[in-house]
């Protein structure tokens, strides 16, 4: 549980680095950027991959896939922090896990029983009233999107990194290095392309803060797969417990420390949400 438990709080920590942010002035393309270089030395520190693997020239097309999109669904997480808040937004982080669900109904033909059904329902509820807002036309457009890109961007994101782990040509610690190796390349080509046509200035805080997220973003993944590892008879929960985690010290972090306001029917959008992250678990240990 202790691994478990500082992968929760790693990953509360880069949405509260993702909120100050703003309140800091720094940019975030640039911060991302760096973000990965940390976390490329971090992965070649603690899983010493072999220049072999990393150099294949059958990588499959999946690996540039995803090396794309992490920093674009990490840019679009900074921007719904920014224009909606933490808390919602990691609700919509983390509600994400029903589109691999839907997608092992729909794709893998995977069996569901009346648990699961009622953990999705109640997911796609909560989400909802998670988001719901009164305001005018435009804000509320934006209310909508930058989550809901967050939302599809993690939960395609998860649904890739599935079929990576399926893969046998490469290790998989081997494949989150070449990951993170082509999401800073394409970061990178950002800033530099920012920097020439738009004159951008590299700046060192930028740097800081990007190795300094860039830490906390390894921690969550390192202590997240060392938690599987020690509790590998019980996956289910390992995942119930991080979502949960991650909602309920993400949403006090965001409501005390940040003032993040919340009405009525945000509250209960919370609250189906921890619901729906239940029933899914249950859902694992029931036939029907």
């Amino acid at each position: 549980m202790l691994f478990l438990f500082i992968s929760i709080c790693c990953s509360v920590t880069v949405a509260v680095l993702l909120k100050l942010a703003r309140r800091y002035k720094m940019n975030v393309i640039q911060a991302v950027t760096w973000n990965y270089l940390f976390a490329i030395g971090l992965s070649w520190f603690f899983f010493r991959p072999s220049l072999t693997e990393l150099t294949r020239s059958d990588t499959p097309p999946l690996y540039l896939f995803l090396g794309i999109l992490l920093p674009v669904v990490f840019w679009l997480l900074a921007a719904s922090v920014r224009n909606i808040g933490m808390v919602k937004t990691d609700i919509a982080q983390r509600l994400s896990l029903f589109i691999p669900i839907l997608a092992a109904y729909f794709i893998f033909k995977e069996h569901f029983n009346v648990w699961k059904v009622a953990g999705v329902a109640t997911g796609f509820v909560a989400i909802f009233f998670t988001l719901y807002k009164k305001s005018n036309q435009q804000d509320s457009s934006k209310n909508w999107l930058y989550p809901l890109l967050v939302f599809i961007g993690f939960g395609t994101i998860d649904i890739l990194f599935k079929q990576v782990a399926q893969l046998r040509q490469i290790p998989y610690t081997s494949s989150l290095v070449l990951i993170f190796i082509i999401s800073f390349v394409i970061s990178l080509i950002c800033v530099l392309y920012m920097a020439v046509v738009k004159k951008q200035k590299l700046e060192l805080i930028n740097f800081i803060c990007g190795c300094i997220l860039g830490f906390f973003n390894f921690g969550n993944i390192l202590f997240y797969m060392k938690a599987h590892r020690a509790m590998s008879e019980s996956p289910t929960v390992v995942f119930a417990a991080m979502n949960m985690g991650v909602i309920i010290f993400g949403s006090l972090v965001g409501i005390v420390i940040f003032r993040e306001k919340f009405n009525k029917l945000n509250y209960i959008g919370l609250s189906l949400a921890l619901a729906a992250i239940i029933l899914i678990t249950i859902s694992f240990y029931h036939a029907f």
